[in-house]
Order: structure tokens, then sequence, then C-alpha cells
């Protein structure tokens, strides 16, 4: 498959193979829109590190630190939501010193709330049931707890993260991967439907330690005894209301059933429904409830609405990449037809663009997050496939080209931006049709959806840089 490779082709007679999800056409440069990516490090932009994949490189009484290749720091103002921390470090918590390198290399400095509340309850082995906002630190929050139990001396798999999607198992993989390269042979297996399963066999051959995944390919491999699990000491449940919904939870109840009855729950997430309460009570052993959602949207998004006709839509769209300053944008409709219509219309319009959905070839969903998340292009235009844990640090804007229809949904879409404590704004195309939810989903959430302005102040999702002090709440987390 061909794959343009530059942020800014040349202009195109016409589009490009669209069955990959990658629509091209040539990019505008005359209006606001800055450099693309130019104040974000991306995780694969990181230098490969000097240091051996073990201690025995470093002396007793070497000064660590120093050999360290830590990523450029990221002084872009932070929002409380990651900030109002105790004040406690990674080290507090005597994780071994090669699993601290892995987190300083990522560029964490410092836990952030949920970070803090978690590591030490999850290393103690107690169950934990943690609610907290999309884009605050969840991920490290059961990452590094669970990293720094695998005892490598054991060649079963001791832990299993699931998540409800592919391209979030990936992320996840990736993330375990940069974070445990220091700690000398720990092996981490993603494994999602949609792929060879003769490869993942194969794999379950060898020695694995961790095993991320969505729930219906791991069930497969347990009922073929590929993957055995009755040693397993971890489970981890990332978007567990997602997980535990009608669409899963039949396949966890599966899962949980082949693992001994002493292993340890985490279960991560922004909504708690109470599917999550009946799975709780039947499975879970006195868990430690986290939860800092004392408001549900992050603090750092601003969310306006405009009021459109249908025909008006994609004008209105024109209208606002030519007026803001997006570094990256997410664009959300409600079916993948509509995805593909509109992916077609802003390619015509002469911006660069992706798009993603459920119903494309799985190949071709790899290589579409992949090179947005890399920085490829400016704009995606996907279905709520995108919307479940999915951090991509460089996207300020999300819009809702569709309006959704309820609270859950429309929380975590507007949640891809303002990533971390970082500004965001999430504009939404209301139709007349769209008024009652609208208002509804106010309601709900208790937010302020309001009017758009003519015009945009650029402070409120635009980085502002400032000098790195003691209380920054650290850099970027997963």
């Amino acid at each position: 498959m061909a794959t343009a490779r530059t942020a800014n082709p040349a202009p195109m007679a016409g589009l490009n193979k669209p069955a990959n999800g990658q629509l091209r056409g040539q990019t505008k440069t005359g209006g606001q829109q800055p450099e693309l990516l130019s104040n974000v490090q991306h995780p694969s932009a990181h230098k490969r590190t000097s240091i051996p994949q073990s201690s025995g490189g470093i002396k007793f009484g070497d000064d660590w630190k120093k050999c360290l290749e830590l990523p450029p720091k990221d002084t872009r103002v932070k929002t409380s939501d990651v900030t109002s921390t105790k004040g406690n470090e990674f080290e507090d918590y005597c994780l071994k010193r090669e699993l601290l390198m892995g987190i300083f290399e990522m560029g964490w400095e410092k836990p952030s709330p949920v970070q803090e509340e978690s590591i030490p309850i999850a290393l103690s082995g107690r169950d934990i049931l943690a609610r907290a906002k999309n884009g605050t630190g969840k991920s490290g929050a059961y990452l590094i707890p669970l990293l720094e139990r695998i005892d490598l001396k054991k060649d079963h798999i001791q832990a299993i993260v699931m998540v409800p999607t592919r391209e979030l198992a990936l992320q996840m993989s990736q993330i375990s991967i940069q974070l445990s390269k220091h700690l000398g042979g720990v092996k981490i297996m993603a494994t999602t439907g949609g792929t060879n399963l003769r490869d993942d066999i194969m794999r379950l051959d060898e020695t694995v330690h961790v095993v991320i995944a969505t729930p219906g390919r791991i069930l497969d491999l347990i009922k073929k005894g590929v993957a055995k699990v009755d040693k397993n000491q971890m489970v981890v449940m990332d978007e567990a209301d997602k997980l535990l919904s009608q669409d899963f939870v039949v396949l966890i109840e599966n899962i949980i059933s082949f693992m001994p009855k002493n292993r340890q729950i985490l279960l991560y997430s922004a909504t708690f429904p109470i599917s999550v309460q009946k799975f709780m009570s039947k499975h879970m052993q006195k868990p430690y409830e986290i939860n800092l959602m004392e408001e549900l949207t992050l603090k750092g998004i601003t969310q306006y609405y405009a009021y459109v006709t249908e025909r008006q839509k994609v004008h209105c769209l024109n209208t606002l990449f030519s007026r803001l300053q997006i570094n990256q944008s997410i664009i959300f409709c409600n079916s993948t037809q509509r995805v593909e219509l509109l992916a077609k219309k802003i390619t015509q319009l002469g911006y660069s663009c992706f798009y993603i959905h459920a119903k494309m070839m799985q190949e071709y969903r790899n290589r579409v997050f992949h090179d947005f998340r890399n920085g490829l292009c400016r704009n995606l235009v996907c279905t709520d496939l995108f919307t479940r844990g999915i951090d991509i640090q460089a996207v300020n804007v999300v819009i809702n080209f569709d309006f959704p229809k309820n609270a859950e949904t429309y929380l975590h879409r507007i949640g891809r931006s303002g990533r971390f404590g970082h500004l965001g704004l999430a504009i939404n195309l209301i139709t007349s049709d769209d008024r009652y939810n609208l208002k509804n989903i106010e309601d709900q959430l208790v937010t302020d959806i309001k009017p758009i302005p003519s015009s945009i102040d650029k402070s409120l999702y635009v980085a502002e840089f400032h000098s790195v002090d003691a209380e920054d709440g650290g850099e970027e987390k997963a």
C-alpha cells in the first residue's frame, strides 16, 4: 500500500486510494494554522537511549539520572486536573530503578492525582475501582504497578490488560514497551481481533508476561488452551464502563472464570454505570475506591456550539479551518458512510485529511492511527471508534460534525483534546434536531456549551509556554 509520507503533500488531481483512510488534498498554508505539531514531542520521536537493557551498565553509586536521554520538557500551562497533587514523587513508591528510568524517559516527571492514589494501593495487591477524567494519567496509574510486580523468574502470563478497541490495545502495548525497556526481559504482547490468530498462537508458545488484548481475542486464545491464565495475578480493565456493557460483559465474565480466585482486579473509567457495580459486588474483594470526578468535563476544554442547517455544515467546517489555529483536529460523524463522505469533502476543500472507522480493514486502521499519531496529517474524520482512551497529545480541537445522541459519548469525544491538563477546544455543529440533545447533555454533565463567538480567543486552546517550576504536574502522561 502506497502511503504519502509528508505533512503537506503536493496538489492532487484526484483522490488517492480512499479505502486506506488517507485522503490528501493540497494543504492550505495561507491561514493561521501553525507548522504541524511544532510544539509537541511524540513518544515515537524519542531518541534511542544508550543505556543497556538491564542495570548491569550502571554501577552502584553512579548518578543514573545523568545517563537518561529525556525528551524536551513540555512547558505548556496545565490545569488543576493534573496539577492538584499531594506533591509525591515516583521515587517515593520504592519502584525498581530500571522502571524509574523508563518512566523518566517517557517524560513523566511527577505522578498525577490518579497515579498518586492508585500506584501504592495497586502495589499492595488490593483491588481498585478508579474513576477519573479522560486524559489525566489513568494508563500510567495501572501500568507502573503492573510492570513493577512482574517476576522475570516466572515464564507464565502474570498480567492481562483488557481494552475495548484494537487501537487502544496497540497504544497501551507501545507505552508498556517503552516503560519496561530497561527492566531486562519483560515480554509484552498485544493481541486483538482482525489479526492473524496463528501469529498469536506462535507468540504464546514463547514466554509472555503481559498480555494487552481485546476481550474476544483473548477469550479465543484461552479456550484453545494457548493463553494459560490459571496463574495470572492481575487483571486490568481500561474503559471499564464499555467493557462491562452488553457488548462485552458475557465475554469478560467468561474470561474471569478461567483465572485464579486470588487474582487482583483493577477497573479504570471516567464513568461507572450500574453494570460496573454488579461486576464489583460479584468479583472484587473490598476494592479501594478512587473518585476524582467532582466534575465530568476537563477544565482545559472550552465548549461551543454553532447553530446550522445540515446543508451549512461543510461551509461552517471550512470557515473553522480557515480561522482556527489547529495543531491537529479530530472530527466526529455518526456513521461510517458520513465519515467517508466528509473526508472526501475536506480533501476537495484543499486540506490534508485521514479517516478511520470500524468497517475498514485492520491493516488500514493501524496505518491511519500510526500516521496520525505521528503527525503526518492535521485532520482526522472518524466514528465513535476513536473516542475510547486514544491519547494524542497534539490534538487541540475536536469538532462534532454530527452531534452525539448521549452524554457519555459526548464526554469521551471531547476528551480527545485537552489531554493531561492542557488546553483544548470542542465545537459542536447543532441542527434543529439536536437542540434538545444539547440541553440534555449540558444538564447531565453539569457543563456549559456556549454559542460560538465571531472570534475565538487563541489563549483558550493554543498552548502557552512558561518556565517549569516546582508546582508543575510533571510531563506528559499516558
